[in-house]
């Protein structure tokens, strides 16, 4: 399942090549991706253990909020996915779950101050909020309704 979902993330994200026929599919499909993503998101705060960093599920997960982060970058998935009903909502809450997480314990969802430019961040859920943030913007951008509920 991540394998196929970073292959979806290529052909996403990679706008010049997408045929509208292949966008068309992307649109259908889009409603399942986000349904996925709205039933696996807690699957994502198992990762504060440090024993479950390899957890197949919250793979998927992030994987799923990567795919949904390229879509609402595309104007033709975006008004779509914007009224998708749900998945704000569900965003805002998974970003308000990781950041009381990071702030209980000391864990991948903690925020560190001290980062070098030696370390290699190497965990799949480090991004993680910056992308739930980034997907919050694009589900709000130029759509009033939505930005009221944020």
């Amino acid at each position: 399942r991540v394998t196929l979902l970073e292959l979806m993330m290529v052909k996403v994200s990679d706008k010049n090549s997408v045929t509208s026929e292949e966008m068309d599919v992307f649109v259908r499909h889009a409603d399942f991706l986000a349904g996925c993503f709205q039933e696996k998101c807690g699957a994502v705060l198992k990762l504060t253990a440090a024993a479950d960093t390899e957890d197949e599920e919250a793979l998927v997960t992030i994987r799923l909020l990567d795919v949904l982060c390229e879509m609402t970058s595309n104007n033709s998935q975006l008004e779509h996915l914007q009224a998708f009903p749900g998945l704000l909502e569900t965003a805002v809450d998974t970003l308000r779950l990781t950041h009381l997480a990071g702030k209980q314990a000391v864990n991948v969802f903690t925020a560190t101050h001290a980062v070098t430019g030696q370390e290699e961040i190497s965990h799949p859920a480090v991004g993680f909020k910056s992308h739930l943030i980034r997907l919050i913007g694009n589900l709000c951008y130029k759509n009033k309704e939505n930005q009221d509920k944020v």
